[in-house]
């Protein structure tokens, strides 16, 4: 299903592509994540093809554009994406690695960030992503750095809950265990 809009209310969509892949080299031989196949193309084109289908503007952040920063982690990344389109109507921030999140996902969380300033998906009791944040967030996630991401801009806010219907949110492809998992799943929704 495809989402298109021209809301310029509704948020731009991060996509956090910078990530070393660290554990999935290790397992894989070197192969990194987001250039693995899945189903015939890459996690990270898979990702991209809910992002757009979503009908949210998007903006993603590459390896090159934190390569300037020692020790970047994916704090660095969200603030590197969140500056880039610092005029958005707030942002849902989502690792490239969870190619099975779904447009729909994607859209409903946007639409709650209109009356909320953090929005989390939760699939079967857990937590996962993107996690919105309203525009009022902008300046604290300008700031963030590090390997531990928006966590302190989401523990200074009230978190609205969302229950969604998609595992995509909370299954990514840190191992070739977990990516198998995804075909598996990709298998059964078809």
């Amino acid at each position: 299903m495809s989402y298109s809009t021209t809301d310029t209310s509704l948020p731009t969509v991060v996509v956090l592509a910078a990530g070393r892949s660290e554990r999935f080299k290790a397992a894989s031989g070197g192969q990194h994540k987001l250039d693995t196949m899945l189903q015939g193309i890459s996690v990270l084109e898979r990702t991209m093809v809910s992002v757009r289908a979503s009908g949210l503007p998007f903006h993603v952040v590459y390896a090159a554009d934190i390569a300037h920063i020692q020790n970047a982690g994916m704090g660095d990344s969200i603030a590197n994406g969140v500056t880039a389109t610092q005029n958005a109507n707030g942002w849902l921030i989502l690792p490239a690695d969870l190619p099975l999140v779904m447009s729909k996902t994607l859209f409903a969380l946007a639409l709650e960030l209109a009356s909320h300033e953090v929005v989390v998906p939760v699939y079967e009791n857990q937590r996962g992503h993107p996690v919105g944040f309203s525009a009022k967030c902008g300046e604290a996630l300008r700031k963030v750095s590090g390997d531990h991401g928006a966590a302190r801009v989401v523990a200074q806010h009230k978190v609205h809950v969302v229950s969604v219907d998609d595992i995509g949110c909370v299954l990514d492809v840190d191992t070739p265990e977990q990516l198998a998992r995804a075909e598996s799943v990709l298998k059964e929704r078809e």
